[in-house]
């Protein structure tokens, strides 16, 4: 973590500190709530994109800040939703229930000290339906809404729009845009080589063609499968074309939209 952005971490202030903010009523900060996981990402990625929503986390908080929004960054819950990933060597999961009950353990504390006004920086695809459904109890139940960003998801929408016509097959898991993101934002990483081709397993007698489907005469069928199942094509594809700049570009993108959602955000709920 940078040490400029330390400042904005929950973690690096005192409990009467944090107390002092609850106590400003309509005008509490916007507590930043990072999620992530920590599971396999294909040969030439570390685990654990965690790190780069708790670092995105801090920066985007500090862009609040700068238009004149306080901000403060919970700690980032390293361990997603088990999907297709969880049996990778090295993975560290929660089953969904497990996942449902610690994000309304960590919210509904939050919202007890004061501080209704969250936003979710979600990291993990397989978080997305249990945050939609923590999210909507509060919504129906307290009239709180808590919004989140899927930091991957929009970074992906960033990346086509500044790759053009060169985008085509470079997005995956283990692939864009957590490649050039992580080249960016982990240090120590450098370029990546080609990866060797894994061939896809079957299920049913059929290939099986991605996270979850095989392919039957055409079309995709759903069926329960794992992550060393499904072919790598677009980790072969992505790895040797990403790039640290393309990857600090995204993010600065990133960081701008997170941060400008975070002061419309807090805006919008200032008089709740």
């Amino acid at each position: 973590m940078d040490a400029i952005f330390e400042k904005f971490y929950l973690h690096a202030l005192t409990a009467t500190a944090v107390a002092q903010a609850a106590a400003k009523g309509a005008n509490t900060p916007v507590i930043l709530v990072p999620l992530g996981s920590h599971e396999d990402h294909g040969p030439h990625l570390p685990m654990g994109d965690y790190r780069l929503a708790d670092r995105l986390a801090g920066q985007i908080a500090a862009r609040a800040a700068h238009q004149g929004v306080n901000a403060l960054v919970a700690p980032t819950v390293p361990y997603g939703v088990a999907d297709y990933f969880a049996t990778s060597p090295g993975a560290m999961a929660l089953s969904p229930a497990s996942f449902k009950a610690v994000l309304e353990d960590l919210l509904g504390g939050l919202i007890a000290q004061g501080f209704t006004r969250i936003v979710i920086l979600n990291g993990h695809g397989g978080n997305v339906p249990v945050i939609h459904t923590v999210t909507l109890a509060l919504k129906t139940s307290r009239d709180i809404i808590v919004p989140s960003f899927y930091l991957w998801k929009i970074a992906r929408v960033i990346m086509e729009r500044q790759l053009g016509g060169g985008a085509a097959n470079r997005f995956g898991h283990g692939a864009e845009p957590l490649a050039s993101l992580s080249l960016a934002l982990r240090p120590g990483l450098s370029d990546f080589q080609p990866v060797p081709a894994r061939a896809g397993g079957f299920e049913l007698g059929l290939p099986v063609s991605g996270f979850g489907t095989v392919n039957f005469a055409g079309l995709p069928v759903d069926v329960p499968s794992q992550f060393h199942q499904a072919p790598d094509d677009a980790i072969c594809a992505a790895a040797p074309l990403a790039s640290a700049a393309l990857g600090e570009a995204v993010a600065a993108e990133l960081v701008a939209a997170a941060a400008s959602f975070v002061v419309h955000f807090a805006k919008v709920t200032s008089a709740c």
